[in-house]
């Protein structure tokens, strides 16, 4: 059992305020400004109790230096060719970022392109993404900084292998696009508030979308889209494979689209804002581009298939009425995405069960040609191209690091072969089992859960932990993890991932099943989970870990309020806690489409009776006290901003202080020079893996002995 914690004394403030009939307080707002002193100190007395707890014993440093021992493999993400080259990322084990290389053939030398680490000391400048034109010739890349949503764009002659002057500013939620003649992209930019270095809470609001020509300064950069009357819309734009076409995306939310085109042959030389075609009008679906010929467009959508299907619409004669299905709905598997290569294959991704299916149809007929076979995993990566016959996937799995596979449709072999293949010393796959289970929610739906152990161990119970999402049409596939194996190695431990509703396992049945109204779905589906491992003598109270990140850790906070008896320890990481005002801040407006918005009363009630910050108690009896609770955030994290984390463990620890049954201890942990999770440095990676480790053999009843 951990000490006793002394919280520090936080101020409250008399903040009180009516809606719909209900009156709520919030005495902790002012925790909002992160630029406040009052702030600042708040998060160094947590930390002054946090860090001690986590770091000052012997147990941080020999986990820490086994995860770091772990991590000291090669790894390799997908390879993509562009022109000429072969391109990859790269990373010889500890580095804090990946380095691009590139190859000029399959089998040839290795030679570094474009070095992260270069850029900053702490590596805390990341690469945020790679876009090249479609000769190969030039590259529009994206830069973040300490794991801030905001993105710097800079330019690259790929031959000479050098950067052009300029630099793009204010740039997030946005993917460059280039114009075929290669004289520039179009690209999103918000216009901040103040500052914008990840630290702001500012709603982003009031997106533009701008052509820049290769060469010259942001300043002459030219507006073609804007639409003032709706500043919470977010754009994301498209040139066709044709190059003919600009594809215009509009979102509000985390799902459903309106689709607009606009004629780039009416416009050669862009220098005002472009006219658009208005195709899809009600946010109601998804769409996917997939490719175009001349003026039939296919795209993957959900619109009358919620496993989704392919379909194809002619923008010059472009009603509903007039869509054809090329690819019909899978009745069970879900269609999770879709390329076009080699002129007229279509590589299709389809979820069954969970698990990886890789196909090949005709872009002609609509028609399966065949199937590549896969082992029991996840497609994590893929790349092609319309006019190349050359495919890369990168296939990973619990126990499979990942596997880089290269396919030329003009070869003659039938099979993929290996590109690249990741090792890492001393690890035997053969040494862990990996089970897929059907277990019952509390409504009797059916909930596919992934349990990993030692291959030998018989089912006793043991250290447990479960991480679980369920949201956004998200879907949690078979993936690796060296520190969620470290888990099993360390603490001869038991790993659970639950498939529950809110994610896009199966659809948007699934999504739906746990989205808005239907979100109390999503927390009992979780705590089912861990009933269910209980139950079936997996684990028992004292040795199961529930772990969550962003709308995970909104999953953590809400199951540690409503059943506290079933979970020894928990850690909420990045999570959005406050459900009355997510949408105030950052990007937060657009998760009312998963969530629903407050300022509705039906929206408002269902959100009251889960909501995190408002639903904590003071423990009465043994069975209320909440699990040892460590609660993770980070300065510059502009997607969930740290207020959610503060002020929920400013509430919880004063729900929590005066009560006898309360031993569990309630920490916050607030990292600097970190975001979200995106370009963390692995140094930042394998210490905050370290604090998660440390604190679950600290709190949970773990017999074992560290090496």
């Amino acid at each position: 059992m951990a000490p006793s914690i002394q919280y520090p004394q936080v101020r409250k403030e008399e903040i009180t305020e009516t809606f719909f009939g209900h009156k709520i307080s919030d005495p902790y707002r002012y925790l909002e400004n992160p630029d406040s002193e009052e702030t600042k100190q708040f998060i160094d007395n947590q930390n002054l109790i946090s860090k001690p707890f986590l770091e000052e014993n012997e147990f941080w440093g020999k986990i820490n230096k086994k995860l770091t021992d772990l991590w000291n493999f090669e790894k390799y993400n997908v390879a993509y060719k562009r022109g000429k080259r072969y391109f990859y990322s790269y990373n010889t084990g500890l580095q804090n970022q990946n380095v691009i290389y590139y190859q000029e053939s399959l089998d040839g030398e290795r030679k570094v392109f474009l070095d992260p680490n270069e850029l900053s000391s702490d590596g805390t400048v990341a690469l945020q993404s790679l876009h090249f034109t479609k000769d190969g010739s030039l590259l529009a890349y994206g830069l973040s900084e300490s794991g801030s949503d905001w993105v710097k764009i800079k330019f690259r002659d790929v031959e000479k292998n050098e950067d052009f002057p300029e630099t793009l500013e204010h740039s997030k939620f946005f993917t460059p696009t280039w114009t075929h003649d290669n004289k520039g992209v179009f690209y999103g930019k918000f216009l901040p508030q103040g500052t914008a270095d990840g630290c702001e809470t500012n709603a982003n609001e009031n997106q533009k979308v701008y052509y820049h020509r290769i060469g010259t300064s942001q300043d002459s950069d030219v507006l073609v889209a804007e639409f003032p009357e709706e500043p919470n819309w977010r754009f994301s734009a498209e040139v066709s494979d044709c190059g003919h076409y600009l594809l215009f995306y509009v979102m509000y939310g985390c799902n459903d689209h309106l689709i607009y085109f606009a004629d780039l042959r009416k416009t050669p030389e862009i220098t005002g804002k472009l006219e658009f075609t208005k195709v899809v009008t009600e946010f109601k679906n998804d769409y996917d581009y997939i490719t175009n010929n001349e003026s039939i467009f296919y795209f993957r959508t959900n619109k009358g298939a919620p496993n989704y299907h392919i379909i194809a619409i002619d923008f010059e004669n472009y009603e509903e009425s007039n869509w054809k299905t090329l690819v019909p709905e899978h009745p069970k598997n879900v269609l999770d995405w879709a390329y076009c290569v080699h002129k007229n294959k279509m590589i299709l991704h389809y979820m069954i069960d969970v698990k990886s299916s890789l196909q090949v149809y005709s872009l002609d007929t609509g028609k399966f040609e065949f199937e590549f076979k896969l082992d029991y995993g996840c497609i994590q990566g893929f790349s092609g191209e319309r006019d190349s016959s050359e495919i890369f996937f990168q296939f990973v799995s619990f126990l499979i690091p990942g596997t880089i596979y290269h396919y030329d449709f003009n070869s003659t072999d039938s099979e993929p072969k290996i590109f690249k293949d990741v090792t890492i010393a001393g690890f035997n796959r053969k040494n862990y089992k990996v089970d897929q289970i059907f277990y019952n929610s509390t409504d009797g739906e059916k909930i596919p859960m992934f349990i990993i152990k030692k291959n030998e161990n018989e089912i006793t119970p043991r250290p447990t932990l479960v991480s679980g999402y369920g949201g956004f049409n998200i879907s949690i596939q078979p993936c690796f993890s060296i520190t969620l194996l470290a888990f099993i190695d360390l603490f001869d431990g038991v790993l659970c991932y639950p498939n529950i509703r809110g994610g896009g396992e199966y659809g948007e049945r699934w999504h739906n099943g746990g989205r808005l109204l239907n979100k109390q779905n999503v927390f009992n589906d979780f705590q089912s989970a861990a009933k269910y491992l209980i139950d079936n003598n997996y684990t028992k109270k004292e040795l199961l870990a529930i772990q969550g990140g962003s709308n995970g850790g909104l999953l953590v906070g809400a199951c540690i309020n409503q059943r506290p008896d079933l979970f020894g320890a928990a850690i909420a990481q990045v999570g959005v806690f406050d459900m009355l005002r997510f949408h105030k801040f950052t990007i937060g407006s657009a998760w009312i489409s998963d969530f629903g918005s407050p300022d509705e009363e039906k929206h408002f009630l269902n959100l009251l009776k889960y909501s995190p910050l408002h639903n904590t108690h003071t423990p009465e009896n043994p069975n209320q006290e909440y699990p040892a609770t460590l609660i993770l955030t980070a300065d510059h994290d502009d997607r969930v901003s740290p207020l959610h984390s503060l002020k929920f463990s400013a509430t919880l620890q004063n729900s929590i202080r005066n009560s006898p049954f309360q031993k569990n201890p309630i920490l916050l942990r607030v990292y600097t020079k970190s975001g979200h999770g995106f370009g963390k440095p692995v140094k930042k990676k394998i210490e905050e893996a370290t604090d998660i480790l440390t604190f679950l053999y600290k709190t949970l009843d773990i017999k074992v002995d560290l090496p």
